[in-house]
């Protein structure tokens, strides 16, 4: 496959050399691509630079280097265009206390809106489908200074996809989400996904991780393996960044990563004394 056709699978591109925050090294040189149309899941211990990545990705976080969008810089994309075309959520969002949920999930429609104009038909229609695919829509005159963790996670994920971009970057979507509801986003990603919409998750639960088209596994600020997730050498590499502390093997036809406890250390084996 040539250059040219090979950007235009390509959601997203990336080439770091280096990301630095308050004159300390996070990210170390990073080339990766991520594929159109798919579920990229980035996983990783606490401290590997997985937020900072998605951060970066998403325009947010400078880097020495360039992100491409579409196979476009980043940097040369309209803003308005831009948000457009990649919506965000990030982690334990706060603010917007008085703002009735209603009105936070239309803030992902103002990239659709002309200046100062009402929200159209067209907006509204998108709200309500963000929010009724979130099980939000009910409480949407509450404010979201009376709603709980869960709820606001469901709230400003309903903003993100009410957006209705092309390109979904989340940072650790299913915080203070139940399991039935992280059900409930795993099948709003897939949805998203049949769409023809890319989505890129940075996701502690390795389980759902799993589920993912593809893994970027990172360690030590440095990704250490993209590909399928169902790949050996993808398993391997999960495996090593948590220092073999977890173990994958299939249940029902879906991957799954099974703790592992830590090896005894000098002067905790077997018949060590007290």
């Amino acid at each position: 496959m040539n250059p040219v056709s090979t950007l235009a699978h390509q959601a997203l591109s990336a080439d770091i050399r280096s990301v630095r925050l308050s004159g300390r090294d996070i990210l170390g040189a990073i080339s990766l691509q991520v594929p159109t149309g798919r579920w990229t899941a980035i996983v990783g211990p606490n401290g590997a630079g997985k937020s900072t990545l998605l951060r970066t990705l998403a325009g947010l976080q400078p880097c020495d280097g360039q992100v491409q969008l579409q196979g476009r810089a980043l940097k040369a994309w309209p803003a308005k265009d831009r948000a457009r075309a990649l919506s965000w959520l990030g982690q334990a969002e706060t603010g917007a206390e008085d703002l009735r949920a209603l009105d936070v999930v239309m803030l992902g429609r103002l990239p659709h809106q002309p200046w100062l104009a009402p929200p159209s038909e067209a907006d509204q229609a998108a709200v309500q489908q963000a929010m009724q695919a979130t099980q939000c829509w009910e409480w949407g005159d509450r404010p979201m200074g009376r709603l709980s963790g869960g709820e606001r996670q469901r709230v400003l994920l309903a903003r993100a996809l009410a957006v209705q971009a092309s390109t979904l970057l989340m940072d650790e979507p299913l915080a203070h989400l139940d399991p039935p509801h992280q059900a409930d986003w795993l099948d709003i990603v897939r949805a998203e996904r049949a769409r023809g919409a890319t989505v890129v998750s940075v996701l502690h639960e390795l389980n759902m991780a799993l589920q993912a088209d593809e893994l970027i596994v990172m360690a030590q600020g440095r990704v250490v393996h993209q590909g399928p997730t169902g790949e050996a050498a993808a398993h391997r590499a999960l495996s090593a960044v948590f220092d073999q502390r977890v173990r994958l093997s299939q249940v029902d036809g879906h991957w799954v990563a099974l703790p592992c406890a830590a090896p005894p250390t000098a002067g905790q084996g077997r018949g060590a004394a007290p």
